[in-house]
């Protein structure tokens, strides 16, 4: 673990949302307030805040510990990352990163895998894992080849013929450093304008599914301030050869599409039912970029599952998931 703590300001958690377009309420410093029940007493830091600070911190590790030659020879072009977020972290709380020694396994592909930890002094915020590998760890069998262009399909609409949500997006270079920045980053590390490089990271265009789930409820007429929803876990594969591709002003096509809820699909230790999302960004030519599953559950549903164990076995400390989001 870190010996010396990291801080999240609210204006990190400012610029974070402006880059993303995230208007959840959980993260405005005046409107967390109209949230129906909200217990964490303030806004609270992004998840994919947290996945992009982590993602960072391996990029230092991989060449700290001379790992990209291990990657590149493998051709693991796959990044993945398994979050579970386990409690909120507001700003002005220090916290601390902590990367376990990396393992490397070949049984069923090749993988180049860390857990990951955040912490406060009192409490874990997530918990993790981040890999390597030659094929994507989550969704690896959804293909689109047969879509129709998407170009011409009207914005913030589902697709003739399947069930995904589209969310047409631009890339903007100036966002992408924003985000970068926001989430304890230093930006010229991916960005040079004298020396004509950009390089984007992984998570910022997986960080724009999040918005687009939002759009998604607000057509539906989602009323984020009576029904709030929170993040259980993020799932993310990037592809990092497309990554490498990317450039300002491109078009990504963000497709939502939203699972059933079921009683065989519930967090830990519960009957809450999770609210389960596959996400995608394409590329032109329908390149996936990124393949990305989100678990969401109700606020109220966590708080009355707490209310009930405090009941039946006394004072329990609540374990709430640390970002926030929309149906």
């Amino acid at each position: 673990m870190t010996n010396e703590p990291f801080t999240f300001e609210q204006i990190h958690i400012e610029v974070a949302r402006n880059a993303s377009d995230d208007f959840n309420l959980f993260h405005d410093k005046h409107k967390w307030l109209q949230i129906n029940h909200n217990p964490f007493k303030g806004p609270i830091v992004l998840g994919f805040q947290l996945n992009t600070f982590i993602e960072y911190q391996m990029r230092l590790y991989r060449e700290a510990h001379h790992e990209n030659q291990i990657i590149l020879e493998n051709n693991l072009r796959f990044s993945n990352y398994q979050i579970t977020f386990i409690n909120p972290l507001k700003p002005a709380t220090a916290f601390f990163f902590e990367i376990k020694k990396t393992l490397i396994k070949t049984i069923p592909q090749l993988t180049l895998g860390n857990r990951v930890t955040i912490k406060t002094k009192k409490e874990t915020i997530l918990l993790g894992f981040k890999k390597e590998t030659q094929n994507p760890l989550f969704l690896p069998d959804i293909q689109f080849k047969q879509l129709p262009n998407l170009h011409a399909i009207p914005d913030k609409t589902i697709i003739p013929g399947t069930d995904y949500f589209l969310k047409r997006k631009f890339l903007n270079n100036g966002n992408v450093k924003n985000f970068l920045s926001g989430s304890l980053v230093e930006q010229s590390d991916y960005f040079d304008e004298l020396a004509h490089t950009a390089n984007y990271p992984e998570v910022f265009p997986c960080s724009l599914a999040s918005g687009a789930l939002l759009e998604k409820a607000q057509q539906e007429n989602h009323d984020f301030k009576r029904n709030p929803m929170v993040y259980t876990s993020h799932e993310l594969s990037i592809d990092r050869h497309h990554l490498s591709r990317l450039k300002n002003d491109d078009k990504l096509y963000i497709l939502v599409k939203q699972h059933p809820e079921s009683p065989t699909n519930t967090l830990n230790q519960t009957n809450i039912q999770v609210r389960t999302y596959d996400c995608f960004g394409l590329l032109h030519n329908h390149d996936v970029l990124f393949r990305v599953r989100m678990n969401l559950v109700p606020l109220e549903e966590i708080l009355k599952n707490l209310d009930n164990k405090k009941i039946n076995s006394g004072n329990i400390r609540p374990s709430i998931t640390g970002k926030a989001a929309s149906r």
